[in-house]
């Protein structure tokens, strides 16, 4: 699993992270988005790493503009993962 952290200018509201969200799922193979315009970006989960290319494209498609993308490997943490 890989976490794509997007930082996104132009996000105001719930409806623009709801944009985001919808032509990210609609464009990319991911398994889960969450966008928050306060913190302006978006957290992307998917199986493996993301077109960072066709990313861009989605985000300026709908209007807003890509400011950085951080990819890393990424694992998730059980409620048993404590103190590990």
């Amino acid at each position: 699993m890989f976490e794509t952290i997007v930082r996104i200018e132009g996000m105001a509201c719930s409806m623009c992270e709801s944009h985001i969200n919808s032509a990210v799922r609609k464009t990319l193979p991911v398994k889960k988005v969450t966008s928050s315009h306060a913190k302006g970006q978006t957290v992307i989960l998917s199986e493996a790493a993301l077109d960072e290319s066709a990313l861009r494209k989605a985000v300026a498609d709908t209007g807003y503009q890509v400011l950085s993308i951080q990819s890393r490997p990424y694992q998730k943490k059980g409620l048993f993962s404590f103190g590990k």
